[in-house]
């Protein structure tokens, strides 16, 4: 399976890719829970999705504390903002992780990822498929301490492809991807 993803966004619109040389940063790694773990933390923080469900956590939040006043000051209050808190909180808190399982079975099943990021863009290899991504198609990225992740420019960011930076050859790398990331996507 080939997959290009963006090649026809790219030829539509005036502004190509700058080429700044040779700059070339490869990676060669299987990816872990931990990696996409990392990865879907990092998107939740620039999907709409991920921040609404921040935000009803701290509104239960806020909910379960005014009833814990009301119940303290002798009123009748009610004991199912609880229940919802304590329901919903790990479940949120979690999800990344458990989402990540899930992702990593279908990763396994593509074996060895091969990743060549230059200033065209990304091609990623695996034992079964090749995909290449101009950054038309994943315009922004997010960095975290061990990963960059690569997101998808719709609202709820469900494209996304991640670079662990243990997968890089030399330590140096690290700081080429940044650079080569920095030049072509935002950084949110």
């Amino acid at each position: 399976m080939v997959e290009d993803q963006g090649v026809a966004r790219q030829r539509e619109s005036p502004e190509q890719p700058r080429e700044h040389g040779a700059d070339t940063v490869e990676l060669e790694y299987r990816p872990t829970v931990g990696d996409l773990s990392a990865a879907l933390r990092a998107r939740r923080g620039v999907s709409r999705a991920g921040r609404r469900q921040f935000w009803v956590l701290g509104v239960v939040a806020v909910v379960v504390a005014l009833e814990a006043a009301l119940a303290l000051s002798g009123q009748d209050a009610s004991v199912y903002p609880a229940i919802w808190l304590v329901a919903c909180a790990p479940l949120v808190l979690l999800s990344p992780w458990l989402m990540a399982r899930q992702f990593h079975r279908l990763a396994e099943r593509q074996g060895t990822f091969r990743v060549t990021v230059t200033d065209a863009g990304v091609t990623v290899r695996t034992d079964n498929a090749t995909t290449a991504l101009n950054w038309v198609a994943q315009p922004r990225y997010r960095e975290t301490a061990d990963v960059f992740v690569m997101i998808s420019p719709d609202r709820n960011a469900v494209g996304f492809t991640v670079l662990p930076k243990r997968a890089v050859r030399v330590p140096e790398d690290v700081d080429r991807l940044r650079a080569i990331l920095d030049r072509n996507l935002t950084r949110v």
